[in-house]
């Protein structure tokens, strides 16, 4: 979390921060949305066989694995606890961009809604007892600052 934090100032990116129960899912994280402002983000750790794929999308989209796995060229899946441990050291229910810092070989492609776009937005900071709140472009400067690439999804 403090590496996180760190990393935001350095990059001077503004943020927000509230403490919380634990959540796992969407549905548990509906809650802190009245005491944060921002858009709450579904994150999904995904593979298929030319990669790994972060998607980044608002917590209420419906999402059309069939559709989305057609335009990356290839059948996508759900990566293992495993594989979300080794690449982005995060655990199911704390999936976020933040865990990008920890993919030294830049393995993930980063997929953003870009319907996301000029919103402020949620996510964990690697801790699913905590949520930060920040602007999209900020978002983006911390992507770049990993060195992940990212490309736009469409719904």
């Amino acid at each position: 979390m403090n590496e996180i934090l760190t990393i935001l100032n350095n990059l001077n990116i503004k943020y927000e921060v509230v403490n919380h129960k634990p959540v796992f899912t969407v549905s548990e994280a509906q809650n802190i949305k009245s005491k944060i402002k921002g858009v709450g983000c579904k994150n999904l750790f995904l593979k298929n066989k030319k990669g790994y794929y972060l998607l980044i999308t608002e917590d209420n989209t419906k999402i059309d694995l069939k559709k989305l796995s057609a335009s990356l060229g290839g059948h996508l899946s759900f990566c293992s606890k495993q594989e979300l441990k080794n690449i982005l050291n995060l655990t199911k229910g704390s999936v976020s961009p933040f865990g990008l810092i920890y993919d030294k070989e830049n393995l993930v492609t980063v997929l953003i809604d870009e319907n996301l776009q000029n919103k402020k937005l949620l996510f964990h900071p690697n801790l699913n007892t905590k949520t930060i709140s920040l602007d999209y472009n900020d978002l983006i400067k911390f992507i770049k600052f990993s060195g992940n690439t990212y490309i736009y999804s469409k719904k």
